[in-house]
């Protein structure tokens, strides 16, 4: 057996705004039915959904490797459309991380790991 992918369910808030942060992230996102919406970002693709519960989107961590965190927080501090809310570079022991917190609290972990 092959894992090709995997799609995580991303609960939303305000299903418009959420549709509108991932959109600047560099999401491309299209339709996939009344309540729910592709994200799709190179080989990363994510589902929003009209859904929220308080308690579910702030425990959600999600993590996002990327292969510069320096460049993924430039690209955050260009956006200036939609307020986001995210940390500096964190330098760790395995690599350098950004937090970034989504609209209905959802938690991103974007991760440049170092070189084995």
């Amino acid at each position: 057996m092959n894992l090709t992918d995997i799609r995580p369910f991303i609960p939303c808030k305000d299903f418009e705004a959420s549709k509108a942060f991932y959109r600047a992230l560099g999401f491309k996102i299209s339709p996939a039915g009344d309540e729910l919406a592709l994200g799709e970002m190179g080989s990363c693709t994510i589902f929003l959904q009209k859904f929220y519960s308080k308690e579910f989107a702030e425990n959600l961590m999600m993590q996002l490797i990327v292969d510069s965190a320096e460049q993924f927080h430039q690209h955050l501090l260009n956006i200036t459309d939609i307020e986001m809310k995210f940390s500096e570079v964190k330098h760790e022991h395995w690599g350098k991380v950004v937090y970034l917190w989504g609209p209905a609290g959802e938690l991103w972990h974007v991760t440049e790991l170092n070189s084995l």
